[in-house]
């Protein structure tokens, strides 16, 4: 038994483990290839989160998910070279509107060139990406526009807040279908799509992608609060500090209205209070970090991944199928 991806996903396939490792190393070259720039600069700019690795979350979902087709047909690799182009672009524009300061581990692009540099190069990438799908038809063009418009009304929604009278919990779950669900669902259509797979198939996978692109994000929530910068590449708590509400802390406001415990009340002001205080700032962590809330998130990370696992039902059997059911455990236990 090997490990493959982001995760670590277990293989006991052979042939499988060779499509999915030769299908993300082709990936890699082709994500240097799309960010090199006649410029040297744009060139150093474009790669440094491509260098800075990450999990290759989209693209192996595009692998697995072209195992149910031809695996070799040839607009799988660059589909996948979209999608992560697409998702690096959004990491740029991302960290400037967070203002962040760590990335995958290293100095974000803000702020080693500031935020026009980063904001640029997030723009250099979604040309690049657009560019590499212009050669794969004007399907994949219209499911990418579409994805993206998602994408961007999902992040306008966040930054919007929810409407007078609507459920803050039901809006950022919303707002996570759009800025997340929407790429990890084109990941999976894209690889069931580009290898031909039944049109029945591409719809279940799609599906499949939507509920574990919300799981991913709302794992990506609880460690944000519950790991430190080693686990989770990323400086913790950011969300917090920038006073952006991500599930712990919404369940924490849930609760708090409901219940009316005086600690909860309190933990809310905290974090309602000037939080690039640093003092304040790990506080309001320790406190998230033994809080119910936290837990709370926890379980919907769960359902979240159950709903995914669901959608997977109508497929048949087959080790790429045990292999997508075996990411949504991964998600669960990187919320753990």
């Amino acid at each position: 038994m090997t490990d493959v991806g982001p995760f670590g996903l277990s293989v006991r396939d052979q042939a499988l483990e060779a499509d999915v490792q030769a299908g993300l190393a082709a990936v890699e070259e082709g994500l240097l290839e799309a960010t090199k720039s006649e410029v040297p600069f744009i060139t150093e700019a474009a790669q440094h989160l491509v260098r800075a690795g990450g999990k290759r979350f989209r693209p192996l979902l595009v692998m697995l998910s072209a195992q149910f087709g031809d695996r070799y047909a040839p607009g799988i690799v660059p589909s996948a070279v979209v999608v992560e182009l697409t998702h690096l672009a959004t990491l740029y524009h991302d960290d400037v509107m967070d203002e962040a300061a760590v990335r995958r581990g290293v100095e974000s692009a803000n702020t080693r060139w500031g935020n026009s540099v980063a904001v640029l190069t997030g723009d250099f990438l979604f040309a690049r990406a657009s560019h590499i799908l212009a050669d794969l038809g004007p399907e994949a063009v219209r499911v990418q526009a579409e994805a993206f418009e998602r994408l961007v009304t999902g992040q306008i929604l966040e930054t919007a807040g929810p409407q007078d009278g609507r459920d803050p919990v039901e809006h950022y779950l919303d707002v996570l279908g759009g800025k997340t669900g929407s790429l990890v669902a084109v990941s999976c259509r894209f690889g069931a799509m580009m290898s031909g797979a039944d049109d029945t198939v591409v719809d279940v996978l799609t599906q499949y992608g939507e509920r574990l692109g919300v799981a991913f994000q709302l794992a990506d929530d609880v460690l944000d609060i519950a790991s430190d910068s080693h686990e989770s590449g990323k400086t913790p708590g950011t969300d917090l500090r920038e006073g952006i509400p991500t599930l712990p802390v919404l369940r924490l406001r849930e609760r708090a209205a409901r219940l009316g415990l005086a600690e909860d009340i309190a933990l809310c002001e905290l974090l309602d209070s000037d939080l690039t205080d640093d003092a304040r700032h790990a506080e309001a962590l320790r406190l998230l970090r033994a809080h119910p809330a936290l837990e709370q998130a926890r379980q919907d990370t769960v359902r979240y991944t159950q709903d995914a696992r669901s959608a997977l039902a109508p497929l048949p059997e087959c080790t790429a199928k045990a292999a997508l059911l075996e990411l949504c455990d991964a998600v669960v236990h990187r919320a753990g």
